[in-house]
């Protein structure tokens, strides 16, 4: 393996990882900024109020996109082991 191809690799992974986790992420951001405007407009300073939706819609966003996350983990996994 040449270091041009090494670098690809480590490229291709890179953008994996970052594809697969993007709709987890969003998901917690927007649900923090909706729940940053909602104690912002009530002054309602929970700490917890912030912490426990985020959590529950990453985690129902994260089962709803597992089928997706296999499928591009599987077809990632054949091309590395393919060699291409």
């Amino acid at each position: 393996m040449t270091l041009d191809q090494a670098i690809q690799v480590v490229r291709e992974s890179l953008t994996v990882m970052l594809v697969l986790s993007g709709p987890i992420l969003v998901a917690g951001l927007v649900i923090g900024m909706v729940v940053s405007v909602l104690q912002a407009v009530t002054q309602v300073q929970e700490q917890t109020l912030s912490f426990v939706p985020k959590i529950i819609g990453m985690a129902i966003v994260a089962i709803l996109v597992v089928p997706w996350v296999a499928t591009q983990m599987i077809a990632f996994a054949q091309r590395m082991f393919a060699g291409g």
